[in-house]
């Protein structure tokens, strides 16, 4: 494999740090530690040749990844996954609608990619075991790529998690806990104990790597869509919220290398009992403000207080987008109408961005001529 990472930042006070030994954000000032790549080199090597000779999978742009040694790699077979065009009257009515669907990935949800790297990783920087805190898929995630790196998983969730990803961690072998409350709740036990017994913490962007994985999402919506045919918006289905910055940032570099010529506008959808992005967004704040009593069936937008939010908000006002709050009745209705009209099993948290967009082009936000994506993060479950 070959890298072209280069170091790390702090975003905010621009301090920078080697990759080694592992770290995790800014203790100065609180900020995720982000990898700054050469781009001179990766313009120099990174080819579309080389692109089109290698195999359709999620380490298609290894020098823009930040794994070094390919002894490291954990893998699942993660191949590129579809972005299916469809044709709905009632979302698109005049434009074009896509549908990026992860759910083909190991353990069926696109938290596959972040694992995939961030494992890859921590394997290569000779760490012995993991913590996370999850609402259900992570912690699957997680669990299955730490069995396949001889790794240990310890996994914190709420109580209320679904009953199939709780299974799904124990038969990964993964060490299950389960904690009364959401999922801050079960960060804040957990991460006592991840310390106590020295797991190293990949919660949603408290360290740099499982964003590196995300952004796969926009490097694979590109080389699929090409240049030409990018979407103008994507409506993206919204809890810890790495997905929004992962894409940002992929398509910030595919600019700089000159790639790419206009980046999409990024929509963070989020169920109205739980919408502390969009509200953030509303407010113009630069922090989202916890919610205090989160409720959504949709378990991985169950998130109350996403950490590092800034960094959240930040990539949907860098591309011009925004946010939208659906009515938790809405959600599950437009999930269910999409498949049966098209065939695609689309997860829970995906009826809220199909429901979020229609609001959109009501709203006049999204043109109704647009070409826009929906990013379906993995199948239906219940």
């Amino acid at each position: 494999m070959v890298s072209f990472l280069r170091d790390l930042i702090c975003p905010a006070c621009r301090r920078t740090f080697a990759d080694r030994p592992a770290r995790t954000f800014c203790q100065e000032c609180g900020r995720t530690l982000v990898a700054r790549y050469d781009l001179e080199q990766v313009k120099e090597k990174m080819t579309r040749d080389r692109l089109r000779a290698r195999p359709p999978d999620l380490r298609r742009f290894e020098e823009l990844l930040p794994i070094r040694e390919a002894r490291s790699q954990v893998s699942l077979g993660e191949m590129e996954t579809p972005v299916l065009r469809v044709n709905d009257p009632e979302l698109a009515p005049r434009g074009e609608l896509w549908v990026k669907c992860d759910g083909s990935l190991p353990t069926g949800t696109f938290k596959a990619r972040g694992m995939a790297i961030a494992v890859s990783k921590a394997k290569e920087l000779g760490l012995q075991s993991l913590f996370v805190p999850t609402a259900g898929n992570a912690g699957a995630a997680l669990a299955a790529y730490a069995a396949r790196g001889s790794m240990k998983a310890l996994v914190f969730m709420p109580q209320g998690a679904p009953e199939s990803a709780q299974r799904q961690v124990e038969a990964y072998g993964g060490e299950l806990r389960t904690v009364p409350g959401h999922i801050g709740d079960a960060a804040r036990v957990g991460r006592e104990e991840a310390t106590r017994r020295r797991a190293f913490d990949v919660s949603t962007l408290r360290e740099p790597w499982r964003a590196e994985g995300k952004k796969t999402m926009g490097l694979e919506i590109f080389w699929q869509m090409g240049r030409e045919g990018m979407p103008s918006a994507i409506v993206y289905p919204t809890g810890g919220g790495t997905g929004l910055v992962g894409m940002h940032r992929a398509f910030t570099q595919l600019r700089e290398l000159g790639w790419l010529d206009q980046v999409p506008r990024l929509y963070a959808a989020q169920s109205e009992g739980c919408a502390p992005v969009v509200e953030a967004l509303r407010r113009g704040a630069e922090q989202v403000t916890p919610v205090k009593d989160p409720r959504t069936e949709a378990a991985g937008l169950r998130v109350p207080s996403p950490f590092s939010s800034e960094d959240i908000l930040g990539a949907v006002r860098a591309t011009r987008g925004g946010g939208v709050a659906v009515k938790e009745t809405a959600i599950a209705p437009a999930a269910r109408r999409f498949m049966a009209a098209h065939g695609i099993s689309v997860a829970r948290e995906t009826g809220t961005a199909l429901a979020g967009l229609r609001q959109l082009r009501e709203e006049g936000a999204i043109d109704p001529q647009e070409r826009v994506l929906v990013y379906n993060t993995g199948l239906w479950v219940g």
